[in-house]
């Protein structure tokens, strides 16, 4: 493969105000496609990510997913030295990006109205929960309870609890969104010489993703049931357990998948014929007669001897993999799509960004250390050794 030696975001310079995973999410990616990010942290403390856990040779799993290729700078954005710094910063930088709580960039005077006048140029992005107007505005918002808010929990589990997703998903949905507006600000930048200001809400990033289960319920009607690890509305989709206590995923999607799925794999033609299961609709009204059946034929076969078989009949499936397995997973290892980065610990495996270019290899930079670049960020915005030590002395940085 071939690449150039430019990266999409080299020469640009992002300062984020950032904790959690939303913001972090988001400009890690933008420091993937070249981006210099600046991430400043509280002195002593930083992100708080950083002691979610100590499962990655005693850091963060959180933090190490989020914080690769960044430069660290400690700084008290309350101190009467951080307004200097960051306006120094700023004047050499390309997009703000924070996720304080609501309204705390404005009081600093990191609004993009505060900004915009200064510094004509520069991206403001704020990350919020619930956004920057009505009524929710100042609400607290984590992932687990935007999940709530959004409805997503009322669609997800089994048919006796609900269930959260086993990722921070309305963190990276909000995360997602930042990136892709920063991206379309910076193109549209290109186009008027000017800075913008995108605000991006965490509910609104769930809702988006919520489109199919509420326009299934649109009007009053009934929303998906919950189905566990199967789909609500097609069937047979899910996992069904194989000899050995092993899981096979599979999904059907037409009738003749279905003829195909009785022929071959149960070995039952006139299955695809029976009254109560020709039809999609029929199948979900008797899903558990038709599992009975299934899991009957599935649990005197082996997991391969089942895959096999829906691999003959060109049946979609896959294993219901765990993390180990995943770390192991041969399609990712033939693609080399594990590479080594850097951390205060030592080296650590990470999953190359999803998208494969033929013109340029991302970014895979280290993990920072806290603080690991204030002195040297310090002394490239011109500020004295002298100065840099009054600071640390203050506890301002």
């Amino acid at each position: 493969m071939t690449h150039t030696m430019r990266k999409p975001l080299d020469g640009i310079t992002v300062v984020t105000l950032e904790h959690a995973i939303a913001a972090p999410f988001c400009t890690r990616q933008l420091a993937d496609l070249g981006a210099r990010v600046i991430k400043i942290e509280r002195p002593g403390v930083g992100d708080f990510a950083r002691a979610y856990d100590a499962r990655v040779k005693g850091l963060s799993s959180h933090f190490v997913w989020t914080n690769r290729s960044k430069e660290s700078l400690t700084l008290d954005v309350k101190h009467e030295a951080a307004s200097g710094v960051m306006d120094a910063l700023l004047a050499k930088a390309d997009v703000l990006v924070q996720n304080l709580a609501p309204g705390a960039a404005a009081r600093l005077g990191l609004s993009f109205a505060q900004l915009h006048a200064r510094h004509p140029k520069l991206i403001v992005c704020n990350i919020s929960g619930y956004g920057d107007d009505g009524p929710y505005r100042d609400k607290k918002a984590y992932d687990l309870l935007i999940q709530s808010e959004s409805g997503f929990l009322s669609v997800t589990g089994t048919p006796d609890e609900s269930a959260k997703a086993g990722c921070s998903i309305a963190d990276i949905s909000a995360g997602m969104y930042a990136y892709s507006n920063i991206l379309a600000a910076l193109l549209q930048r290109g186009q008027t010489g000017l800075g913008s200001e995108i605000d991006v809400s965490m509910l609104e990033s769930m809702v988006e993703w919520m489109g199919f289960p509420m326009y299934y319920a649109l009007d009053g009607a009934s929303p998906p049931p919950r189905a566990g690890a199967a789909h609500a509305t097609i069937y047979p989709y899910g996992p069904f357990p194989v000899q050995g206590g092993e899981s096979v995923m599979l999904g059907l999607q037409n009738e003749r998948e279905w003829a195909q799925f009785c022929a071959v794999v149960l070995q039952q033609p006139d299955l695809a014929q029976d009254p109560r299961f020709d039809a999609n609709a029929k199948r979900v009204a008797n899903r558990e007669a038709l599992k009975a059946i299934i899991e009957g034929i599935f649990t005197a076969l082996s997991a391969p001897a089942v895959i096999e078989r829906l691999e003959a009949a060109r049946i979609a499936n896959a294993r219901v993999n765990t993390m180990a397995d995943v770390w192991a997973h041969p399609q990712l290892q033939a693609r080399q799509r594990w590479v080594e980065v850097g951390t205060p610990q030592g080296p650590v495996p990470a999953l190359l960004p999803p998208g494969r270019s033929n013109t340029f290899a991302p970014h895979m930079g280290d993990i920072p250390a806290l603080g690991e670049h204030t002195d040297s960020l310090l002394r490239e915005l011109g500020f004295s050794d002298h100065t840099i030590a009054d600071w640390r002395a203050q506890r301002a940085i």
